[in-house]
């Protein structure tokens, strides 16, 4: 079972962020007009494999759709996340 991490919206970093064993995980994004771009995810290497980068972009896509945004996933993790889950594909911008 992955740990359920305290995420935070970082709006004037522009990222999704938790601090895990004083280490920081961030999923960034660019807002641009109705889209939301996912270029980034970044988990320290000592805290991979832990579910991390998942619950940041969930948490990410799950603003997105509160927005009302379409998402970008720049990302390659992002968009593997995306093409794995089904009930994330109306987010994906055309």
């Amino acid at each position: 079972m992955t740990e359920a991490l305290a995420i935070r919206n970082n709006l004037e970093a522009q990222r999704f962020e938790a601090t895990i064993d004083g280490q920081l995980a961030v999923c960034d994004y660019q807002r641009q007009g109705h889209h939301l771009v996912l270029p980034h995810t970044l988990v320290p290497p000592s805290l991979q494999g832990r579910g991390i980068a998942a619950q940041l972009v969930q948490a990410a896509l799950d603003w997105a759709r509160t927005e009302g945004l379409k998402v970008r996933p720049v990302c390659s993790y992002v968009a593997a996340y995306m093409r794995r889950r089904p009930e994330t594909q109306d987010l994906l911008a055309a």
